[in-house]
C-alpha cells in the first residue's frame, strides 16, 4: 500500500524558510525511482493548485509562476523522498501542502497526480 507523509510545515515570519519532505512507503526504490512527484497546496477557501514537480531522475524541475525562484523541489530516490525548500517565504504562502505521486511521462503537468500525502501545514506570519 502507498502511503505518502509530508513533514516539516511550522510557523514563520515573513522572508523566513522552511524545508518539507515527503516520504514515500509501498515503493521499492526502483519503482519509486520511476514515479513524478509534486508539491501541491490549498490555502482556507481556495482551491489546490500545484506548486512545484519534479522528474524521475531528478534533474528536470518545474514551478509555478508564484513560487519560482523562491521555492526548490528535489528528491533521493534512494530515500524515497522529495523535499520542498521554501525561502523567502510571504503571508500568500500560507496553506496546507501535500505532496503527490504519478507515473507519467508529462510530469510538469499538475494534472493526473493520484497518489497524495494527508499535508502538513505552513504558516507564514507578517
Amino acid at each position: 500500500q502507498v502511503q505518502l507523509l509530508e513533514t516539516g510545515g511550522g510557523s514563520v515570519q515573513t522572508g523566513g524558510s522552511l524545508r518539507l519532505s515527503c516520504a514515500a512507503s509501498g515503493f521499492t526504490p526502483s519503482v519509486y525511482s520511476s514515479y513524478c512527484m509534486g508539491w501541491f497546496r490549498q490555502a482556507p477557501g481556495k482551491e489546490r493548485e500545484g506548486v512545484a514537480t519534479v522528474y524521475p531522475n531528478g534533474r528536470a524541475t518545474y514551478y509555478a509562476t508564484s513560487v519560482n525562484g523562491r521555492f526548490t523541489i528535489s528528491r533521493d530516490n534512494a530515500k524515497n523522498t522529495v523535499y520542498l525548500q521554501m525561502n523567502s517565504l510571504k503571508p500568500e504562502d500560507t496553506a496546507t501542502y501535500y505532496c503527490a505521486a504519478k507515473r507519467d511521462a508529462f510530469c510538469y503537468e499538475f494534472s493526473g497526480y493520484n497518489y497524495w500525502g494527508q499535508g502538513t501545514q505552513v504558516s507564514v506570519s507578517s
